[in-house]
């Protein structure tokens, strides 16, 4: 019968694209969990979303941004890299890097899981799409002339 083959890799392909939307929903939200329940609030002196609670990508960038300009404050400009291996202060460089890189992870994270759904959701849609195609063309089949 004409048109099994579309449908049936129409099936899977729907069925794998609602596993991203799921898969990227539950990162999403898990990633948001954590960050909420590490109670950061986005530094007052922030250039953007300011006294924001730290929950999602664009507060947590705010907070990485904001955490590099203070520690750049407290090393005098210098880096971790910039600065003596017994300079007290290469400890705080390092840890403000530590925590610039927990926060961007958690950034890319969420765009990750934004993109598993947007790309589950256009799956489906493709999915949608080869089943009704197959069930057109058996129509058209079962009315040509034998």
């Amino acid at each position: 019968m004409p048109g099994r083959t579309a449908r049936t890799l129409g099936t899977i392909v729907a069925i794998v694209g609602i596993v991203m939307v799921i898969a990227g929903g539950v990162t999403y939200y898990m990633v948001h969990n954590e960050l909420k329940a590490a109670n950061i609030t986005v530094a007052d002196d922030a250039a953007f979303l300011a006294g924001d609670e730290v929950d999602g990508p664009f507060s947590a960038y705010a907070q990485a941004q904001i955490i590099d300009k203070h520690a750049l404050e407290a090393t005098g400009g210098k880096t971790y890299a910039q600065l003596d291996r017994d300079d007290p202060l290469r400890q705080t460089a390092m840890s403000a890097s530590f925590l610039r890189a927990s926060l961007f992870t958690s950034v890319v994270a969420f765009g990750v899981a934004a993109m598993a759904i947007v790309l589950g959701l256009m799956q489906v849609l493709i999915g949608w799409a080869l089943v009704s195609l197959s069930r057109r063309e058996e129509v058209a089949y079962e009315k040509a002339p034998a």
